[in-house]
């Protein structure tokens, strides 16, 4: 449930902490006190829309955070799986909005966005609205309400799985089944692309060998003279100059014989000889390049007209060999498959068959499932809306069939008769606004009772109703509130006097600015209350009397 609720800079707001039990909890209090407002703080916390202007004039940052306490075992298995592991069953939820219109949201105090808000909070918490009433006008709209009461997850998942094979097959074969002359085009196209990288005959990692070879012909009168001077360098040429080796080999000897007095000198003589060795190895080296060295300028010209014709299909088939050899793959895959496409259409054809008709076995069952829980669904909201003084109706849901989409082969839409023997009519068509506020009421009692969530916000859920129909609102939230947890916004006295929590909500003028408070009402505070909901703010003793009869009932 939730326990706290904590409301800092939130339009008129400056600071409010209310506190929650279990049971029915309503508030009231003249228009533009801040009822709206408290619903607003409510959904941003939830991770709904903020907007910077709700913050409060004059501050740079607001603050709602909200408290769940009691969360059942199964709801916090849930809440884990999103990521979210919960100690003592408890959950912290936390949004701060600042000037820019984003902020900060946390769960338990860890970073999360606004969409982990929602995901979380959606399992914790039912927020209906005035303009969720309206749903009911929309026939696309009952469908959802419908499959969130059913109970039939695998003929769902199954018929989701079916559509979504139909629809890869017939993509599948409308990609092959294209217009005849844009075939022969494609194929042309193709055939030329599969000919010019052919004929190329490219190879991995030759673009590299050859600006290797290109650069060492280039620059061959460079490394000739280099590879020379090294070599006369290290082993001299003849008597006029003596080479590096020559030398080393004296510095050896006499090194050698300095260490048999000097022990420090010790360690030298192999590091020289290491040396030696390795030098003795690049003057090898030096020597067999420039007896082995080719380079013949002619080659020049062929290697150049390579790279050429490298980048020119670079240039048109990809940034390298590797990708011009893979556009290459996929090409010769594409007219193959365009030389093979009448085989391929009549395979793609059967394969399109078989799974329409999975998909028509998976869609009667699903429907099958869904004709069952409207049934049982009817006869709910039926038992319901008698309770809420509407025994005469007659509530039931009408199944039209549609081809195939991601939601199944059903419409349905919400059907009822208000004088018993007329036919059944649309919803939409006959309903009054009191009228859709009992029936929506009816429908959320009865979804509740599936969806497991322990606390419901009502906002003005009774607009429309007076007199009889509001006690009876009034009556079936406390019932409701049983259960579960039920806050509710009302202007009706009827029912705040059903509730167990009666908090009221009221401006105060402070210093030339404007505060919304909230306060828990005791019980004299709310046989005023109800007597100025009922009458105003000339209060009578008979409006007084009436109050407390009603908290009484």
């Amino acid at each position: 449930m939730l326990s706290q609720l904590y409301i800092e800079n939130i339009a008129v707001i400056r600071q409010a902490t209310i506190d929650f039990q279990q049971g029915f909890h309503v508030f009231t209090g003249e228009t533009g006190a801040g009822k709206t407002i408290l619903i607003s703080a409510i959904n941003a916390v939830l991770g709904g829309r903020t907007f910077k202007e709700i913050i409060r004039s004059g501050e740079t940052r607001a603050t709602v955070s909200a408290l769940f306490t009691e969360i059942p075992e199964e709801l916090c298995k849930k809440i884990e799986v999103l990521g979210y592991p919960l100690e003592d069953n408890q959950l912290l939820v936390q949004r701060e909005i600042d000037l820019s219109g984003k902020g900060q949201c946390r769960l338990d105090g860890r970073p999360a966005t606004a969409a982990m808000l929602r995901e979380v909070c959606s399992l914790l918490i039912d927020i209906h609205g005035q303009h969720d009433n309206q749903e009911l006008l929309s026939a696309e709209k009952h469908l959802g309400f419908l499959d969130s009461y059913g109970a039939y997850p695998q003929e769902m998942a199954a018929y989701t799985a079916a559509y979504e094979r139909m629809c890869e097959c017939a993509a599948r074969l409308d990609k092959l089944q294209m217009d005849e002359s844009y075939k022969l085009q494609r194929m042309d196209i193709l055939q030329f692309q599969i000919k010019e990288i052919g004929d190329a005959k490219l190879t991995a990692g030759e673009e590299e060998r050859l600006v290797e070879q290109q650069k060492r012909i280039r620059n061959a009168e460079r490394i000739t003279e280099s590879l020379g001077a090294v070599y006369t360098l290290l082993n001299g040429n003849g008597e006029e100059m003596r080479g590096v080796l020559e030398a080393l080999e004296e510095v050896s000897t006499e090194l050698d014989t300095a260490a048999k007095y000097l022990t420090e000198f010790g360690g030298y003589s192999e590091k020289l000889s290491d040396a030696y060795y390795m030098l003795e190895e690049l003057g090898s080296r030096a020597r067999d390049t420039l007896e082995d060295a080719d380079f013949d300028p002619r080659q020049l010209d062929a290697i150049e007209s390579r790279l050429d014709t490298i980048y020119k299909l670079k240039k048109k088939y990809g940034n390298s060999i590797a990708e011009i050899l893979e556009y290459f793959e996929r090409i010769s895959e594409e007219y193959q498959s365009l030389e093979l496409s009448d085989k391929l259409t009549a395979h793609l054809q059967r394969e399109l068959d078989e799974a329409n008709l999975v998909l028509h076995t998976v869609a009667e069952a699903l429907t099958a499932c869904r004709l069952a829980a409207a049934a049982e669904f009817s006869e709910r909201v039926e038992q319901e809306l008698a309770y809420l003084d509407m025994a005469g109706v007659r509530f039931s849901i009408t199944r039209r069939e549609k081809p195939y989409g991601p939601t199944g082969a059903d419409e349905m839409e919400f059907m009822i008769c208000t004088n018993t023997g007329e036919e059944a009519k649309p919803l939409a068509k006959i309903a009054s606004g009191g009228e859709l506020a009992r029936i929506m009421l009816a429908i959320k009692n009865v979804l509740a009772e599936k969806d497991g969530i322990g606390t419901i916000i009502f906002d003005e859920v009774d607009t429309g109703v007076s007199g009889r129909a509001a006690q009876k609102i009034g009556k079936k939230l406390a019932e409701v509130a049983r259960h579960r947890q039920v806050i509710c916004v009302t202007h009706l006295a009827p029912v705040a006097a059903c509730a167990a929590h009666h908090y009221r909500i009221y401006k105060t003028v402070e210093d030339g600015r404007t505060f919304t408070r909230v306060e828990e009402l005791t019980r004299p505070q709310r046989v005023q209350e109800l007597a100025r909901i009922m009458v105003g703010e000339n209060i009578t003793d008979s409006a007084l009397k009436s109050a407390e009869e009603m908290l009484e009932s």
